[in-house]
């Protein structure tokens, strides 16, 4: 249990032992950012018929190949079809039919005309002058184009965004299947730790990991339950960790970790039962970490400072929480980008550097890299994994995680 571990050997460990929770039943509108949990075939095609691309005038375009400005051809206006009604007759030879965007393409047509090529006189109102000509099935959404019947449009394991819930609905789709959601208790020990709106005592600072990490864990579709600051004693360590494990799915403790005389997570854990599988990782910052399992319950304690609390986060308890989810993409996205300054690794352990990286895909440190350094946290959008003993330079080509 002592023995350092590197990151990949934790994640394996720890992923190797996370299932995915039960399913539930929930309607398309509400399941934006859960995991689907059944795979699912369109019941229609898309668009279910053809239809008009555009305003205009279905035709045959045979019928206007010499059309032009100078020299217009005309046809005869024999029905007007708005969206979502249809056109009962057929268009022929030398006739037209008004179209809306959307409208079904009547009998005998093949081709949509805009109605800024064509002139209509008040006084002729049966009869349109068309101005140019027309490809044959220009301007139509031909039937199932765009997706066609029985085909699979989502995964298990897929997260459901803007995009697969729009596509879900347009294919009709009410009720689906997912992964539940699981409730993350968030707990900060230590007794120097104060509540945001309360007077700081000497020797006190604010407590901020609960706040940023109910973000983290929000954000990949988990349901943070915030619980009150825990004191450095074993039994407010233990009454806090009995009462988070039967509340939650996973527990989140920030200190109380490491090796100091008032670390009581480990020890408090293990009386309640839990098994302890790891507690340090080779990475910086964040070498204190915990893993442990309760049943079918898992503790994640992450070290009290705030940066090595959400890098620790980042890279070794989001993964299981997807995993829970039954999400098959666990890892954070990662964007190349060019470095603008040196980084340096003097270290012994993998260095996850804050960094920002802008719209250009140029890297630069996002401040003071000390574990405690909020300011720098609060404008980075991605980590640099920079190697032991190594400098990357500045020109280089990185990889930034990103976890927006």
């Amino acid at each position: 249990m002592n023995r350092m571990l590197e990151l990949e050997e934790a994640q394996r460990r720890i992923l190797s032992v996370i299932k995915p929770l039960e399913t539930v039943e929930t309607t398309v509108i509400e399941a934006a950012g859960r995991v689907l949990a059944e795979p699912i075939e369109s019941s229609v095609n898309l668009p279910p018929f053809d239809n008009s691309a555009m305003d205009g005038y279905a035709v045959i375009a045979d019928d206007l190949k010499s059309a032009s400005a100078t020299t217009p051809v005309p046809l005869r206006l024999i029905g007007k079809v708005a969206a979502g009604a249809v056109f009962r007759g057929e268009v022929s030879r030398g006739t037209c039919v008004r179209l809306f965007t959307g409208s079904p393409i009547p009998a005998g047509a093949d081709s949509v005309i805009m109605q800024e090529d064509t002139h209509w006189e008040e006084s002729d109102p049966e009869v349109v002058q068309f101005l140019d000509r027309v490809k044959p099935w220009e301007n139509i959404r031909i039937q199932g184009e765009d997706v066609r019947r029985g085909v699979l449009i989502a995964k298990v394991g897929a997260r459901l965004s803007f995009g697969k819930i729009s596509l879900l609905a347009g294919t009709g789709r009410e009720v689906i299947r997912v992964f539940r959601q699981p409730i993350v208790g968030l707990i900060a020990t230590g007794s120097e730790l104060c509540e945001a709106g309360q007077s700081l005592k000497p020797g006190q600072i604010y407590e901020s990991n609960r706040a940023g990490l109910s973000v983290v864990v929000s954000m990949i579709g988990a349901v943070p339950k915030i619980y009150p600051i825990v004191e450095d004693t074993p039994p407010a360590t233990e009454f806090m960790l009995r009462q988070s494990l039967q509340e939650c799915d996973v527990v989140i403790t920030s200190g109380g970790v490491s090796v100091g005389e008032f670390d009581y997570v480990k020890s408090a854990f293990q009386k309640l039962g839990g098994n302890l599988d790891f507690w340090r990782v080779a990475v910086r910052p964040g070498k204190p970490f915990v893993f442990g399992q309760l049943k079918e319950k898992c503790l994640f304690g992450l070290p009290g400072n705030p940066v090595s609390a959400f890098v620790t986060y980042l890279l070794l308890a989001r993964p299981a929480l997807l995993r829970m989810q039954g999400a098959s993409d666990l890892q954070l996205r990662k964007q190349p980008g060019v470095l603008r300054e040196n980084m340096n690794n003097r270290g012994d352990r993998r260095h996850f550097a804050r960094v920002v990286i802008d719209e250009l895909g140029e890297v630069r440190s996002a401040g003071l890299q000390g574990s405690h350094a909020l300011s720098s946290l609060s404008v980075a959008n991605g980590l640099v994994d920079v190697p032991p003993r190594t400098e990357l330079h500045s020109g280089e080509t990185v990889a930034a995680m990103r976890w927006d």
